[in-house]
């Protein structure tokens, strides 16, 4: 049997789309072909004790390509026999790609996300990434903007299309937002829910304030912003004045996340691409999460968030840098229940065709069996 080491600063209990992509792969391989090598989180040792795969953990919360990593990770190569390592984010872990072959594997398969994209546009983490994509067999991308910034730094030969997928089981229409409305006192007020850490890219500053408009055309409308993050106070402060009509949970649960999802009846996220096309958005996993909800939703036009909605049809895309366009996109799908779930039932169905955990499993054991 075929046996992979996954080398990842990304898994949960440590919460992020990242994270949930990462653990999905190693979930999704047959039992006894995958071992992961990860950071230690708080809830880590309860959380490995309930997986079907091996977690080791590094002593510490994060992983930099140093000798002292590069050892461990090159003694699990050898103690657990694997053919292939993959790195669950290729920036900048992938420089231990060497290494991991001076002890045995034959193949290197890396992930990449939004931030390598970021990478490939500066100049000094350019050379780093280029340096990075040399070792590899294959480099995955998220979607053609991703792609579209790797091809000009890595070999376009060893660029393949590698997206999350979604777990249509636990996101889906009737995951548990009755009680979500019950214990925030919701009631049957119409709700506009985001998930997502508080970061300015994510884009719950514009929210905030394109929330007024909001009101004014739908008074008894509630914001929900789920997540905790470096701007939760601030938001706080900018929402001060709007009452119990924006609501902060902070940190929720990765369990609790779809019965949240299930509360609103839109979902909106209008990140935006800042620093000079630096920080853009990868993909945007809480897009797709929420068509699996049957939600529709309201994205901003950043890096490749546009990959994870087909405006008109499953969802609206707008300038996430402009409160009044996404006001507007709000209205109209708050003003029109209708419209809102059509876009959620073509959202779910696009879900269910195109983006199921199958899919992608398949799509990974192509990768990771070559060797």
């Amino acid at each position: 049997m075929s046996r992979t080491l996954v080398v990842t600063n990304d898994l949960p209990p440590r919460a992020g789309g990242i994270q949930a992509f990462v653990h999905g792969l190693a979930l999704r391989r047959p039992p006894g072909s995958v071992v992961v090598y990860a950071p230690r989180w708080p809830g880590s040792d309860a959380f490995d004790l309930r997986q079907p795969y091996p977690v080791v953990r590094h002593p510490g919360p994060l992983m930099l390509p140093l000798p002292s990593v590069a050892r461990r990770a090159a003694a699990l190569v050898r103690a657990h026999r694997c053919d292939t390592v993959v790195f669950g984010a290729a920036a900048p872990l992938g420089l231990l790609a060497p290494a991991m072959r001076a002890a045995g594997a034959r193949r290197i398969v890396m992930l990449t996300h939004g931030h390598e994209a970021s990478w490939a546009v500066t100049p000094l983490f350019r050379q780093v990434l280029a340096r990075i994509g040399g070792h590899a067999d294959m480099v995955t991308y998220l979607g053609e903007y991703t792609r579209g910034r790797l091809a000009g730094v890595i070999s376009p030969a060893k660029l393949v299309r590698l997206a999350p997928g979604v777990d249509t089981d636990l996101f889906h229409p009737g995951a548990g937002g009755d009680g979500v409305r019950k214990a925030y006192g919701l009631g049957d007020r119409p709700v506009v829910v985001c998930v997502s850490r508080l970061v300015p890219r994510k884009g719950q500053d514009v929210l905030v304030r394109a929330w007024p408009r909001v009101l004014r055309a739908v008074p008894d409308a509630v914001l929900l912003l789920v997540g905790g993050g470096p701007s939760r106070r601030r938001l706080e402060r900018a929402a001060r004045g709007l009452g119990d009509s924006v609501r902060i949970t902070g940190p929720v649960p990765w369990h609790a996340l779809p019965a949240h999802f299930d509360a609103a009846q839109v979902f909106a996220m209008p990140c935006r691409t800042r620093l000079r096309g630096i920080d853009a958005e990868g993909l945007g996993i809480v897009y797709l999460e929420a068509s699996a909800t049957g939600l529709p939703v309201v994205a901003g036009r950043s890096g490749g968030a546009p990959d994870a909605v087909r405006h008109g049809e499953t969802g609206l895309i707008v300038n996430g840098a402009a409160p009044a366009q996404v006001a507007a996109a709000l209205i109209s799908l708050l003003a029109d229940p209708a419209r809102a779930r059509a876009m959620g039932e073509s959202g779910r169905a696009w879900i269910t065709r195109e983006w199921t955990w199958d899919l992608v499993a398949a799509r990974f054991a192509e990768l990771v069996d070559q060797a």
